[in-house]
């Protein structure tokens, strides 16, 4: 909502005048539905420090929370939402503390009999009190967004573990659903070890996968063609009979791609490979 700057200076002189009586109710309206999850020290702290930006900003003139004039309201503001949503606290809890405002307003500024110019400040700046609490939810809802996007991430990383299964084999086992975001982290992390192992052989173990279709098969290709270029050999391991069979009917071809029915037949043949391989060096 955008201000006069005669309406600004009237609504910062409002909170100015009873600064210490407003944030000492503007801290009781906030802690009661928070329900002690932050102490009162914490919350007087975010209150003195929403008020003191408010302030500002309205002393500048002309308030329009998006101006230049309002950056340090919008950051102490930003501060409190991203902190609330990080410590788990829900959007009502966050809003509450804007909109304890408008509560903590009535509570110390009689409007019976009140001038009508004192009503309309209160009106508008119950309007300004409205654009900060969207501000808050936005902000709020941006950074738990974020943060479910970082837990999720974190969740694929752990459920693609490749480990090291003897000198220059690697394995990872896939397991559950195989779709675009998975299947690139299943690269990354692949390639990634392949970089630090230096191992000549990766073993794509797919026994946890329940189905394989035309979209799976092409992010196993894609993964062992990115192997093959860091110079590693790929093997397909966990074909079972039925997995088997729907590869067949799909028409998917695996090419010269060595597949085996588990992961100790994969080993063995990367075994018997890299023995191989010895055998030609020293001759």
């Amino acid at each position: 909502m955008g201000l006069t700057a005669e309406e600004s200076g009237r609504l910062a002189a409002l909170l100015e005048t009873h600064a210490d009586k407003l944030t000492a109710s503007w801290t009781d309206a906030v802690a009661a539905p928070l329900r002690g999850r932050l102490t009162r020290a914490e919350l007087l702290r975010q209150v003195q420090d929403l008020h003191r930006t408010l302030v500002e900003a309205l002393q500048a003139g002309d308030f329009d929370l998006s101006a230049e004039a309002a950056a340090s309201l919008r950051a102490t503001l930003v501060e409190m939402s991203r902190s609330r949503a990080r410590q788990g606290f829900s959007a009502a809890e966050t809003a509450v503390t804007v909109f304890g405002l408008k509560k903590a307003l009535f509570d110390v500024v009689d409007v019976r009999g009140a001038d009508p110019q004192v009503l309309a400040d209160l009106l508008a700046l119950g309007l300004v009190i409205d654009d900060l609490g969207l501000f808050t939810f936005e902000t709020y809802a941006k950074t738990r967004e974020e943060l479910i996007a970082d837990q999720a991430e974190q969740l694929l990383e752990l459920a693609t573990p490749v480990v090291k299964l003897w000198e220059g084999v690697v394995a990872i086992p896939l397991v559950g659903t195989l779709d675009s975001a998975r299947a690139q982290v299943i690269m990354e992390r692949l390639l990634e070890t392949l970089v630090e192992t230096g191992s000549p052989y990766a073993i794509i173990d797919i026994t946890g996968v329940p189905a394989v279709d035309t979209q799976v098969a092409q992010h196993i290709l894609k993964t062992v063609v990115a192997a093959r270029l860091m110079g590693a050999e790929c093997i397909i391991s966990g074909i079972r009979p039925q997995i088997a069979q729907t590869i067949v009917a799909l028409g998917i071809e695996f090419g010269d791609i060595a597949t085996k029915a588990s992961l100790a037949d994969a080993l063995r043949h990367a075994l018997r490979m890299i023995e191989a391989n010895r055998k030609a060096r020293s001759n």
